[in-house]
């Protein structure tokens, strides 16, 4: 039996927004925020995504921002938890980032990848690619979906522009895979990805297991 996707509401109209998070969500560690938040929904304006695929950092390992410490760039994520870590990626992608953990600690959450939920009229002509499983499968694409851009940086999650909702019914007990975290090159062998099982919204390289799960 597949596991994939659950089909996203038919109705015209984008399905209503639920409370957000709480900040405490994301004051704890991040290796239990980063599976938690899958399943959950991102939403921006009138758009809005499924997590389908997290990724975990923190600052006692080299791939993480701050692991150089607190500097300008890196202020956000040694702020309080609940926040928005936006950062542009080689020059040309904005990626979102939920901060955890205590003020202090150096820690986010990638949000990876999005399983379309509402406007995805609006992700279509931002995006401009033919197929609706490459609108949000990837940290890139999503932002660009859901036009969320370097001005989000430092916004909270709570009450900000772009908010965070608990996971919808259709999605309270998502299975998971984990593994290593891809394109980076430090700490590479860290099993710290997290990803829905069965989802065909998740990036590439696919995780072992995947492929099976979504047949």
């Amino acid at each position: 039996m597949s596991r994939a996707d659950p089909a996203p509401p038919r109705a015209v109209e984008p399905a209503p927004a639920a409370a957000p998070l709480p900040a405490a969500f994301y004051d704890r560690p991040v290796l239990e925020v980063a599976p938690a938040l899958v399943g959950c929904v991102v939403r921006h304006g009138d758009t809005a995504g499924v997590i389908v695929e997290t990724e975990a950092y923190h600052h006692s390992e080299p791939a993480c921002h701050a692991y150089v410490g607190l500097t300008a760039r890196t202020r956000p994520l040694f702020g309080p938890a609940g926040v928005a870590y936006v950062y542009r990626s080689y020059g040309i992608h904005a990626l979102l980032n939920a901060v955890c953990e205590p003020e202090g600690v150096g820690a986010a959450v990638l949000i990876r990848a999005l399983a379309p939920l509402d406007g995805l009229e609006v992700m279509r002509a931002r995006r401009r690619v033919a197929r609706d499983a490459e609108l949000c499968s990837g940290p890139g694409k999503l932002t660009q979906a859901l036009g969320v851009g370097l001005e989000h940086n430092a916004t909270s999650l709570v009450d900000g522009p772009v908010r965070i909702e608990p996971r919808p019914p259709a999605w309270a007990a998502p299975a998971l895979l984990t593994g290593p975290r891809v394109g980076i090159t430090k700490a590479a062998d860290l099993p710290w990805r997290f990803c829905a099982a069965g989802s065909r919204h998740v990036s590439r390289p696919w995780p072992p297991g995947l492929r099976d799960a979504a047949a």
